[in-house]
């Protein structure tokens, strides 16, 4: 049974909280604010929200964008989400479940959860969507919605035409979270398949550190075309393994941000794993970058995941063995290379 999503919205206005204040999480806020949504961004540094609500700017996460004037701030996690009926979870993926946590009890239960994060829990295995039906209840899934696709943030806050998808079993859900965030520059797709568009938005940052790696050893755009494509083979084994559309993986929540994030210099995780093919220690990589790379953790989390349903992500295996037990990258490629001959698959 589906649950009636009406709730928080009034005369085509929605009433949306948006949790976390990195990059992505004050783009999309600042996208919701001036489509007309009233909108109240959540986020952890006190200074911070001083800031948002003064200079409407982030000059933490977000330097140099100026912010709608109507996007409200707070530090307080229940004032942020009471009365709102869409709340957007943009925190990262490590840490969700203890925020959920605190929001237990106080969501309303009408409220759609959408969840714009991309990883996989490292402690349990579990995508958002699993996390969010632990700790909101199993009925959270018939109003949940996944948001991913190729984005950057500073791109979409700068009003650069971008496309995303926003997948949910409840299609009343996923519409509304479609209207909230279309405008001119940001185009919205509808998807049912809420496992494949997770796993996508996971499987890519990893990909994408071995795709910067290869680039950082200086292997040339043969390399990274390869592993692109064979990245998403993996990413559709492991899909189908959990029940994903095969679609899914060729458009914008697969092939879309895979691209994307292996390709783009904004991408902190192609970034990461380019340092390393240079030769600098992940550590020290992680001591200079602000923001989270997702890919890191979800290296680890992906590839116990792939051995957990028995299915083959070499390139997935590799990037972890170089991340995770300090395996020369180079060794790596060697080995990969080295893989028995077969049909392409």
């Amino acid at each position: 049974m589906m649950t009636d999503v009406r709730a928080g919205k009034v005369t085509g206005i929605e009433r949306i909280a948006v949790i976390g204040g990195g990059s992505w999480g004050t783009a999309l806020a600042g996208r919701l604010a001036a489509n007309g949504n009233d909108t109240i961004l959540w986020v952890y540094e006190p200074e911070l929200v001083a800031e948002i609500t003064t200079s409407h700017t982030n000059s933490l996460f977000l330097p140099g964008v100026i912010l709608h004037p109507a996007l409200a701030c707070t530090e307080n996690l229940q004032e942020a989400v009471a009365g709102r009926g869409i709340v957007l979870l943009v925190t990262p993926v490590q840490v969700m479940r203890s925020v959920l946590q605190q929001l237990a009890g106080k969501i309303g239960s009408e409220t759609i959860v959408v969840n714009a994060s991309k990883g996989i829990e490292l402690d349990t295995l579990q995508t958002v969507s699993c996390i969010c039906a632990d700790l909101l209840g199993d009925d959270v899934l018939n109003r949940y919605v996944a948001l991913s696709g190729p984005t950057f943030a500073r791109e979409v806050a700068q009003e650069l035409p971008s496309l995303i998808v926003a997948a949910s079993r409840n299609t009343a859900a996923s519409t509304r979270v479609q209207n909230a965030f279309s405008c001119p520059c940001l185009r919205v797709y509808t998807n049912s398949d809420v496992v494949g568009v997770e796993l996508g938005g996971a499987i890519k940052n990893v990909i994408a550190i071995a795709a910067g790696i290869s680039d950082g050893l200086g292997f040339g755009h043969n390399a990274r075309a390869a592993l692109i494509t064979r990245g998403l083979a993996e990413m559709n084994r492991l899909g189908q393994a959990m029940g994903a559309q095969t679609a899914t993986f060729s458009g914008l929540a697969g092939m879309g941000d895979l691209v994307l994030t292996c390709t783009g210099d904004l991408s902190r995780n192609r970034t990461v794993g380019f340092k390393l093919g240079q030769g600098m220690k992940l550590a020290d990589i992680l001591a200079e970058m602000r923001m989270v790379a997702e890919g890191v953790k979800s290296a680890e989390s992906v590839y116990q995941l792939s051995r957990k349903l028995g299915v083959e992500m070499p390139i997935v295996e590799k990037t972890f063995e170089i991340l995770h037990e300090d395996k020369p990258a180079r060794q790596a490629v060697i080995e990969l290379m080295a893989r028995d001959l077969k049909a392409e698959g």
